[in-house]
């Protein structure tokens, strides 16, 4: 059988292997919703340009109808519609291509303890200290426990990870005290894992998709997510999405800040929607900044892979001069905040703007032959990482907060689930261990599917939310919290943030958009960022704060944030 081509360039199978969205007769006749089949238009980079829409169908209905909704295209969205077309229809929404995600850009790899020298125990170990305290013991031990199955998985499905020979090659990364990194391609991990898992979902007659679909909110009745409100921006209209459940997805939240390694589409929606919807959000102001991030004028903010410096990659000052172990023992493989931090006090101390990330020691041809898609990135950007240092800064990269769960996927709403970014199971703690993204998409992605497939119950839930926009520029939100809520915070700056986000005027637009979708995002999470880290006055992972540097006893607890309730608890 011809698998319909998600990723690929051939337009054969449109006619006879694309699957509709089935959609249930509206008692308005009077109003009509489009079924698009859609797929995107790659330029020569394989990047996303437009969308190439080949069929429209008139439809006398508002209303779609599935068993469950799976918000978000990435690792922890695609694993999910794997499990859950075993139990029913499954409908995917993605509010880009199905290709744009995080997922997508991961180049590090994913963490396993697959290797000769290797135990669970170890990884276990790993992640609990770079959690500085604050992991849940009990989600770390099964991400770790069952990720060499969930890796098997993928490699029965087709994934190509690095051999050497017969054997898979295992790199390390910073904190991890074993080689147990996998890579794809050399640096292209995230794109492996996302192309595999697109075809395996692709292939399953159960599995439906929309790409282009930015969500609104979340619909419920008596209480229960029944399902999302979609806006289907090129027709101006609303879609009502009803479903037994609903699994959020949606990925990362980088974009609410100026500088960040993570593509345009993570302007943390499902944390957003969750929250007006009444789920309580954890942990949401430990956010990682990745240390390294290419930082030249005219380049976006590329992320330049931990693997590089597991690779032997120095960090240099202003004066040529290697820092990092006057700041941590690891050197350059200390955790990634620690490491973040240390940038900015060595720019700040010489009076630079950026520090140097340096390959050259490695030898002609090693970059370009280990980590090509970096090498041929940072080329395209006049930069050859063979003969050159690269200028890095950190920027905002991973939220280990996010929707409460439990290690099941629950949120506190009934109905509704999440799972990867979005997601706050405590796997993380105060700061993620490189490399456990993937895996963590991949093991909860699927045990959130297996509780969610148990959900009986349904309900109608048509009534819509106010459509209200904050009346502020994006660059202005998104500077405002670099500024405030970024690496190093304090009670003044969050203060500040706090009464600019709460005396913003928030009014009904007559215009809808994605762009006010995503507004609306960035202003609720960038509010919710502030407060919870406004609240913990300590200094623990990737929280920072000047004016409480050391780490506190009565704050080794996790943030709960409630809509309507004007303190955080700590529980």
């Amino acid at each position: 059988m011809q698998l319909p081509d998600v990723i690929g360039g051939n337009d054969e199978y449109l006619s006879h292997h694309c699957r509709h969205v089935r959609t249930d007769r509206s008692q308005n006749p009077t109003r009509d919703v489009y079924g698009v089949l859609a797929r995107w238009c790659c330029n020569c980079k394989g990047r996303h340009t437009l969308p190439l829409y080949h069929e429209v169908i008139a439809i006398s209905s508002e209303q779609i109808s599935t068993d469950f909704l799976v918000i978000g295209a990435g690792v922890a969205g695609l694993r999910a519609a794997i499990e859950l077309a075993q139990s029913g229809r499954v409908l995917v929404v993605a509010k880009d291509s199905l290709r744009e995600s995080s997922s997508e850009y991961a180049q590090g790899g994913i963490a396993v303890a697959l290797s000769d020298d290797d135990e669970v125990e170890l990884h276990e170990q790993d992640t609990l200290n770079a959690g500085d305290g604050l992991c849940n013991r009990d989600a770390v031990r099964i991400l770790v426990a069952e990720g060499p199955a969930a890796i098997q998985e993928l490699i029965d499905w087709g994934v190509e990870f690095d051999r050497d020979g017969s054997k898979l090659l295992f790199a390390r990364e910073g904190a991890h005290s074993r080689n147990r990194v996998l890579h794809s391609h050399g640096d292209s991990t995230g794109r492996e894992i996302a192309r595999t898992l697109y075809r395996k979902a692709a292939s399953l007659p159960n599995i439906s998709w929309i790409s282009f679909a930015a969500i609104v909110d979340l619909l419920r009745c008596d209480d229960r997510v029944t399902g999302a409100l979609a806006l289907d921006e090129r027709n101006r209209r609303w879609v009502d999405i009803q479903a037994l459940g609903v699994l959020l997805a949606t990925g990362g939240l980088g974009r609410v800040f100026l500088e960040t390694t993570n593509p345009d589409v993570a302007t943390g929606d499902g944390v957003a929607i969750a929250f007006r919807a009444g789920a309580t959000i954890s942990d949401i102001e430990f956010v990682q900044f990745h240390p390294t991030a290419l930082h030249k004028e005219g380049a976006p903010r590329f992320l330049l892979s931990e693997a590089l410096r597991g690779e032997g990659a120095y960090l240099l000052n202003a004066k040529g001069e290697r820092f990092m172990e006057r700041y941590h023992p690891m050197g350059e493989l200390a955790p990634r905040d620690v490491v973040s931090r240390s940038i900015v006090e060595e720019a700040r101390a010489t009076g630079s703007p950026h520090v140097w990330l340096d390959l050259r020691h490695r030898g002609p041809g090693f970059v370009s032959r280990r980590f090509p898609r970096i090498y041929e990135t940072c080329l395209s950007q006049g930069l050859d990482l063979e003969k050159e240092a690269a200028p890095v800064t950190p920027a905002a990269h991973y939220a280990m907060g996010g929707v409460w769960t439990d290690v099941d996927g629950r949120t506190t709403l009934p109905g509704l689930y999440a799972a990867g970014e979005v997601a706050c199971t405590g796997v993380h703690g105060a700061n993620r261990l490189a490399s456990n993204s993937l895996l963590e998409g991949l093991v909860y992605g699927a045990r959130a599917a297996r509780s969610l497939a148990s959900e009986t119950a349904s309900g109608s839930g048509l009534e819509r939310p106010n459509f209200l926009v904050p009346q502020a520029g994006e660059i202005e939100l998104r500077t405002l919290a670099w500024q405030k809520c970024g690496i190093l915070r304090s009670a003044e700056g969050l203060h500040t943030a706090i009464t600019v986000l709460q005396s913003l005027q928030w009014l009904d637009s007559s215009v809808l958009s994605r762009a006010d979708c995503e507004l609306r995002s960035i202003a609720t999470v960038a509010l919710l960022i502030a407060r919870g880290a406004e609240a913990r006055r300590e200094s623990r992972g990737a929280h920072r704060r000047i004016d409480y540097p050391e780490k506190s006893a009565s704050f080794e607890r996790h943030s709960r944030i409630v809509q309507d309730t004007e303190e955080v608890s700590f529980l």
